[in-house]
C-alpha cells in the first residue's frame, strides 16, 4: 500500500517500547511527504524526521508512527514550533513572508541553499569487495544535481573484477563515472590514488555505504564559499536505520556529526575554539565519510598519512590528522549540514566491536603520532589530562542518548582495549607504510 508519506509500505504493528526508529526527511516545500532510504518496516514505533527548507536541514523532530503513518501535518506544526526562528530567517533571505499552517514557496532568489559555481569538482569513493553496497552508492551518486563533475571508484587492492564490471558498466550509460585500481590496500593509499588522478579544483570524498543527497555537491561548495580561506568542508552525516542495539549504539556514540543542523567554521585564529582539547577533539569537524577538501591545499600538505585509516593495522585516525593539518596550515574547515549524506551503520554487535575497537586505535594511533613530532609534542602532551577526563565521560553521554536501547555488551570496552592499542599498531603500521 501507499502510505500518507508517500512511502510505498505495509501497516506497522503497535510496538513495544523498544521498537525500532524510522529515519526520513521531510521537506517543508515540496510535496513529496516523508523520504525514507530503508523504507518504513514492521517494528517501527517512533520516527526521526530530518525537517529540510529548501534542501536546509533546520533539525530533528521525533514524532510517533501509528498504524503505519506518520502525520506530514504533525511534521509541519512541528517545524514551526521547533525551528521557527531559523524558518523565518531563511524565508526572509528570499523576501518570502510565510505564515505557520500556511504552505511555504520553493525556493527563490537570494536563497541561501542557492548555488552559482561552474568549477569542477571530484568525487572520489574508495571501495574493496562489496559490489552490492557499492551499488546502491553508485545510484545515488548518478543522481546528483551538480553538473560539473567526475565521479573516481578507487578499487582497493581487488581479488576480483565485480568492482571493475559494476562501476564500467555505469560509465558506458555516464561518462562522469570512471574505474581506478589501487593494488596496495588501505583506505589512505586509495584515497591518495583519488587524489593524484583527480583534476576538480575541490575534491569531495565519501564512503560505499553512503547515500549521497542530490543536492550534496552544492551543500559542499556552498561551505567553501562562506570564508575566503575554507580549506576542507565537512557535512552532515544522517543515521539512514535504527533498527538494532548496534545501530542504535553507535548513533548515540556520533552525535557531533549526525545531529549538528546549523553551520560553524574552525580555525586556530577568529573561530578557535575555547576547550582544552581543541584542535584534537575527534569529531567535532565532521567525519571521512562526507569531506571535501581544496585540492591543491590538499596536494602540499603530503597527502593522508597511510600509515592511519582502514586497512591498515591502526584502523582510523586518517581524518583527524588531515583536519588538524588543514588548520596549522593556516586555512579552516566549514562545517555546513547542507551537504547532507545518509550513513548505515553497522547493524549486528559483532560489527560494530570492529568497528568501536578502530575508532580508540584510530584515536590513540593519531596522538602518538603528534607525541613522536617535535611541532605537536608539547602541544598534545598538555592537553592529556583534560582528554582523560573527556575519554571517561563518554561512556556516560552515550548512554544518555541511547534512551531505551540496550548499550551491546563489550562496545566500551573494546573501544579502551583499542585505545590502549593504537600507540603500538600505530608504529607497526608505519614500518609498513615506509616500505
Amino acid at each position: 500500500m501507499t502510505s500518507k508519506s508517500g512511502i510505498d509500505a505495509e501497516p506497522l504493528q503497535e510496538n513495544s517500547d523498544r521498537g525500532g526508529t524510522w529515519c526520513c526527511e521531510f521537506e517543508l516545500s515540496g510535496a513529496a511527504g516523508l523520504l525514507s532510504h530503508t523504507g518504513v518496516l514492521p517494528g517501527h514505533s517512533r520516527a526521526r524526521v530530518l525537517v529540510r527548507l529548501h534542501g536546509d536541514p533546520l533539525g530533528y523532530l521525533t514524532l510517533p508512527v501509528t498504524t503505519g503513518l506518520v502525520d506530514p501535518d504533525a511534521v509541519r506544526a512541528g517545524a514551526w514550533r521547533e525551528f521557527g526562528e531559523r524558518l523565518t530567517e531563511h524565508l526572509a533571505a528570499e523576501g518570502i513572508r510565510a505564515l505557520a499552517g500556511r504552505p511555504i514557496a520553493l525556493s527563490a532568489v537570494g536563497c541561501p541553499a542557492l548555488v552559482d559555481d561552474d568549477r569542477l569538482v571530484s568525487v572520489v569513493v574508495c571501495t574493496r569487495e562489496r559490489p552490492e553496497i557499492l551499488a546502491a552508492c553508485l545510484d545515488r551518486l548518478a543522481r546528483l544535481t551538480y553538473q560539473h563533475l567526475e565521479i573516481l571508484i578507487v578499487d582497493n587492492a581487488p581479488r576480483s573484477a565485480a568492482t571493475m564490471d559494476l562501476v564500467q558498466a555505469i560509465a558506458l550509460r555516464d561518462s562522469r563515472f570512471r574505474h581506478i585500481s589501487e593494488p596496495r590496500p588501505g583506505l589512505s593509499v586509495a584515497r591518495n590514488r583519488g587524489l593524484a588522478e583527480a583534476q576538480g579544483v575541490y575534491i569531495a570524498y565519501t564512503d560505499d555505504d553512503v547515500a549521497v543527497d542530490a543536492n550534496w555537491v552544492q551543500g559542499l561548495l556552498r561551505g567553501f564559499s562562506q570564508v575566503p580561506n575554507a580549506g576542507c568542508v565537512t557535512g552532515l552525516v544522517c543515521t539512514a536505520s535504527i533498527t538494532s542495539d548496534a545501530e542504535a549504539y553507535f548513533d548515540a556514540r556520533s552525535p557531533s556529526w549526525s545531529v549538528r543542523c546549523e553551520a560553524e567554521i574552525f580555525d586556530l585564529a577568529e573561530h578557535r575554539r575555547d576547550g582544552a582539547l581543541y584542535p584534537y577533539s575527534a569529531g567535532i569537524f565532521g567525519t571521512g565519510a562526507n569531506f571535501a577538501f581544496d585540492r591543491a591545499l590538499l596536494t602540499d600538505l603530503g597527502r593522508f598519512d597511510e600509515a592511519l585509516g582502514a586497512g591498515t593495522k591502526t584502523r582510523g585516525g586518517e581524518d583527524l590528522d588531515m583536519f588538524v593539518r588543514v588548520l596549522r596550515a593556516g586555512r579552516a574547515i566549514v562545517y555546513q549540514p547542507a551537504a547532507v549524506v545518509w550513513h548505515h551503520h553497522r547493524a549486528d554487535r559483532p560489527e560494530l566491536l570492529r568497528q568501536m575497537f578502530g575508532y580508540g586505535t584510530g584515536l590513540s594511533a593519531y596522538l602518538t603520532k603528534c607525541l613522536r613530532r617535535r611541532d605537536t609534542r608539547t602541544d598534545v602532551l598538555r592537553r592529556m589530562p583534560a582528554g582523560a577526563r573527556r575519554i571517561a565521560a563518554i561512556r556516560s553521554a552515550t548512554s544518555a542518548r541511547l534512551g531505551t536501547a540496550r548499550a551491546p555488551r563489550g562496545a566500551w570496552s573494546r573501544e579502551l582495549i583499542g585505545f590502549a592499542a593504537g600507540p603500538l599498531l600505530y608504529m607497526q603500521a608505519e614500518r609498513v607504510a615506509r616500505k
